[in-house]
């Protein structure tokens, strides 16, 4: 199956921390700015990188227990609602790359479709569904004119959303900016092939708050998957660029 190369990218404190707390999400906390400096940090992804996708979370844009803003009940029939959403206009807009959030439960309630920003011109949002996401989130999609692809029964399937990226938008590099279940999910699913982190001068600490990489315990068999450095890079203020391809 033909897939993009997947990079992921965070900052993260030196435990390996990517938030303060298991309830702010990074983008809307002000400490976290405050402590990691307000340069855009998507601007090296875009220059460094040059990818045809940036790949992020939704815990990235939502608050954990906060329940979403009601919908209204879906108008679409339901094998209507259970394709691929894709208007021209969308993808004439979409010149410069794709903003792909995973999102099966239906729980984001978009600002954006395309970013503010001259970095940002010519990207657009792109929704990854699941055939049983709520359908009246899959019908506010289709009236704020989002697109989206199906991909999975239960939740998204990674795999299968890669391939389509490639397969139908040419795209041959994505880079997950997301947290730690998003990149979680890509290592257990064998498709992360490098890591880049730039580590910040503080140590958060914490049981619950969120971690580069989240995902199921390894079973008493397996082993960890292994990485080779590509680079170090030591920056100012204290922090240290790393760089890690699969072996």
């Amino acid at each position: 199956m033909t897939r993009p190369t997947v990079i992921t990218h965070n900052l993260a404190s030196i435990d390996g921390r990517v938030a303060l707390s298991p309830e702010v999400p990074l983008l809307f906390d002000p400490r976290w700015t405050s402590l990691a400096g307000d340069e855009d940090p998507y601007k090296r992804v875009l220059t460094v990188h040059r990818p045809g996708a940036i790949l992020e979370g939704s815990g990235s844009f939502v608050s954990a227990g906060i329940p979403p803003e009601p919908l209204p009940p879906a108008v679409e029939e339901e094998g209507v609602l259970t394709e691929h959403f894709l208007p021209e206009e969308t993808l004439v807009r979409a010149r410069s790359g794709w903003l792909v959030v995973p999102d099966s439960r239906g729980l984001v309630r978009w600002m954006y479709k395309e970013w503010p920003g001259e970095a940002w011109a010519g990207w657009h949002l792109l929704v990854l569904v699941a055939k049983k996401t709520p359908p009246e989130y899959l019908s506010y999609l289709r009236t704020e004119t989002i697109p989206y692809l199906v991909v999975g029964e239960d939740r998204v399937d990674l795999p299968v959303a890669l391939s389509l990226l490639a397969g139908r938008f040419g795209i041959r590099r994505v880079v997950s900016t997301g947290g730690g279940r998003l990149n979680g999910a890509l290592l257990r699913a064998g498709l992360v092939d490098e890591i880049e982190i730039e580590m910040l001068p503080f140590v958060t600490g914490g049981a619950t708050t969120p971690a580069l990489f989240t995902a199921p315990d390894l079973a008493i068999d397996e082993m960890p998957r292994r990485f080779r450095l590509l680079g170090v890079e030591q920056r100012a203020g204290g922090r240290i660029l790393v760089r890690y391809g699969a072996a």
